[in-house]
């Protein structure tokens, strides 16, 4: 892939998760749980939005697990569409994850993971 391709695609897909963020803080805000899934998610609180990305997490590794790239595809996109929500209930914008990838760009991951604090880690 040439790098100007690379760029359009890095601009992409923060134009894609910024706008999916403004989406689901508009309807936590707005959105009546009767009429939009986001809204109900939100009423039924952080616990059921967690749960929710827990699920879809199980449903990519059993994706992989099959050998299935569509369906992979199909719940990685579940997968982060809920971890944008659970990221909204805690405010938190998605464009945050995309600058923390960006940091991290250039180090092995085990550098990255020797430079974290123990506090940072749960």
């Amino acid at each position: 892939m040439s790098t100007d391709n690379t760029a359009a695609g890095a601009s992409l897909s923060r134009d894609v998760l910024a706008h999916l963020g403004d989406v689901v803080a508009q309807r936590r805000a707005e959105g009546d749980p009767d009429k939009s899934y986001v809204a109900k998610l939100f009423a039924k609180g952080l616990d059921q939005i967690l749960k929710k990305v827990g699920e879809e997490a199980t449903e990519v590794v059993i994706a992989a697990k099959d050998g299935a790239p569509d369906k992979l595809v199909y719940e990685v996109a579940d997968l982060w569409f809920h971890s944008i929500v659970a990221l909204a209930a805690l405010d938190v914008r998605p464009e945050r994850v995309l600058a923390e990838l960006a940091r991290r760009e250039g180090l092995s991951g085990l550098e990255e993971f020797a430079s974290r604090q123990p506090q940072e880690r749960p």
